[in-house]
């Protein structure tokens, strides 16, 4: 797993025992998973929009924010980057129609 990814794991995880008025993470997890859900939404359209408008660097940022909130619910979840990567890695050498097969059985 990328080192980046390990240490934003684990930042997440301390965040669990931050207060929520100290930490914007904490204040997700506060919050619940819904607020957590709804960030990953508007991330989500905010990447949509930005890959629609073709500016690399905004791609990026957008990118970013969505893959950062979506660490904080694997994380709410007691889920991390390794969990996600090894399906990828599970999935690697198929082909995306024989992948989707699998999972409609």
């Amino acid at each position: 797993m990328s080192d980046i990814l390990r240490q934003l794991a684990e930042v997440l995880e301390q965040r669990k025992l931050e207060s929520a008025d100290k930490s914007y993470v904490a204040n997700l997890y506060a919050k619940g998973l819904d607020t957590i859900l709804k960030k990953i939404g508007e991330e989500a359209a905010e990447t949509i929009i930005a890959g629609k408008g073709g500016d690399k660097q905004q791609i990026i940022y957008e990118t970013a924010d969505l893959w950062f909130h979506c660490m904080v619910l694997l994380a709410s979840q007691g889920l991390g980057p390794d969990d996600v990567l090894g399906e990828l890695q599970r999935r690697f050498g198929l082909s995306g129609l024989d992948e989707k097969s699998q999972r409609d059985h």
